[in-house]
């Protein structure tokens, strides 16, 4: 599609909205950057940009139909709902309705590795591009773990290797994307007030590999009866990894050895003794990144030391400080009941849990039942507060505190811990009402340890 003079709407006026509207600059479009939320004003969205930009207008507010008839595109960031009634009337018009992946992927070259699934990503995502790192000589990390993909597509050459975790808000909207090696790590109820149903949110995830051939990979979670029934839906060539099963064909972790094997043969990976990341569910992450490097030609030597290298990413079961023999772990980044539940899993010290957050219409009984005896007090903030305590009295837990806010809730910790214990901020809930993402509130979170007495 030729961009020159085309006019294109860029809805939201985040990291996305602003990548974008510089990839369609740098193609000759004309840029409408539109905002539903009449609250902004120009001067402070187009201070987002790094540089003064020329062919773009800012509209927030009401869309209305006569801007819409001037369209020949309109590019979604992650954020905006497909059903937005704006949406809507676009697509009513005739108007083509991409997501900013989509809009990345025309103009990007080279190989691109795209990883999706509830939990695990940007873990996953990190390791295969700092395995990629190794190996090649360019390499762009992008997605949803921050780093717009659509404002580094014209940077990307056909030598370069992109590694993108993509989320299920950004393949609502792809057509023809299309990743020579994609992964979905797992699936579990998330995003529910956004997809409605969980067929819907399945559907949507498993969309990473529709327009993969015979000539591509995609590596799928054995243990998940969700993604190994993934493979019936695909044409390209499957590798599944598995925590708990021994696999004929494939990558395993048993007895704290990961293993692959294929044709008969088994071969050495790691031992989880050799890595600096805790818990099963990263040992799945860690195959997962193995199947998908080998895929694109890395060498084993190669990728064992970058293994071993690996630490966690900031907000995933991060170490923060030892305060008075109390060890501190932010895992804001478990924003739904599946992820804290494997972060609870992979503490080894009983545990004083911060949780609580914005509503997703989530379910917290397993949440609550991988407790165990592990789990000392269960400190709650947040829209969800009432509705996490009820559901945990119910299955016997009854030692919850309530506090108003995260800095409350670190100090309340501090007072009710003992020498030994860790206390792990891992909510289970989105950020959103109280802060504007998982990053800000693991960022605090972290000032406010650090702010502890020694």
């Amino acid at each position: 599609m030729d961009f020159n003079h085309k006019t294109v709407l860029v809805a939201g006026t985040g990291i996305s909205g602003i990548g974008a509207t510089k990839l369609l600059l740098g193609v000759g479009a004309q840029v409408i950057l539109y905002d539903s939320n009449d609250a902004l004003n120009e001067e402070e969205i187009l201070g987002r940009f790094d540089t003064q930009v020329q062919n773009v207008s800012v509209i927030v507010g009401l869309l209305s139909d006569t801007v819409i008839d001037t369209l020949d595109l309109a590019v979604l960031s992650p954020g905006v709902p497909v059903d937005a009634e704006f949406v809507r009337r676009m697509r009513n018009h005739g108007v083509r309705v991409w997501g900013e992946i989509e809009l990345a992927w025309q103009f990007a070259k080279g190989t691109l590795a795209a990883i999706t699934g509830t939990n695990g990503k940007t873990t996953t995502t990190a390791l295969t591009g700092q395995i990629m790192q190794a190996w090649c000589e360019h390499v762009f990390i992008v997605g949803n773990i921050g780093n717009s993909y659509t404002e580094r597509a014209l940077e990307t050459t056909d030598d370069s290797v992109t590694v993108a975790e993509i989320s299920s808000f950004q393949l609502e909207t792809i057509e023809s994307f299309h990743p020579h090696v994609s992964a979905v790590l797992n699936i579990t109820p998330d995003h529910l007030d956004r997809h409605h149903t969980m067929d819907c949110y399945i559907r949507t995830k498993q969309r990473i590999f529709e327009n993969q051939t015979a000539e591509d990979f995609v590596v799928l979670n054995y243990d998940d009866p969700i993604t190994r029934a993934m493979a019936t839906d695909t044409t390209s060539q499957v590798i599944y990894f598995s925590g708990r099963h021994v696999l004929e064909e494939g990558y395993y972790f048993k007895d704290g050895e990961i293993v692959y094997a294929h044709g008969q043969k088994t071969e050495h990976v790691c031992y989880d003794k050799d890595l600096n990341i805790l818990g099963l569910h990263n040992m799945e992450n860690v195959m997962a990144a193995v199947a998908m490097t080998r895929c694109l030609g890395v060498p084993m030597d190669v990728i064992f030391n970058v293994l071993t290298r690996f630490k966690a990413v900031e907000h995933r079961i991060e170490y923060v400080a030892e305060k008075k023999g109390v060890v501190y772990y932010n895992d804001s980044k478990g924003t739904n009941p599946d992820a804290s539940i494997k972060a609870v899993e992979a503490m080894n010290r009983p545990t004083l849990l911060i949780g609580g957050g914005y509503d997703k219409q989530s379910e917290y009984d397993g949440w609550i039942k991988s407790f165990g005896g592990k789990v000392r007090y269960l400190v709650l903030l947040g829209q969800t507060a009432d509705k996490i305590a009820v559901c945990a009295k119910k299955h016997g837990f009854n030692n919850i505190l309530r506090v108003d806010t995260l800095e409350e809730a670190v100090k309340v910790c501090a007072q009710y811990a003992h020498d030994g214990d860790a206390v792990l901020l891992s909510p289970a809930c989105a950020s959103w009402g109280m802060f504007s993402n998982y990053e800000e509130r693991g960022r605090l979170f972290k000032e406010y340890v650090y702010q502890l007495a020694d």
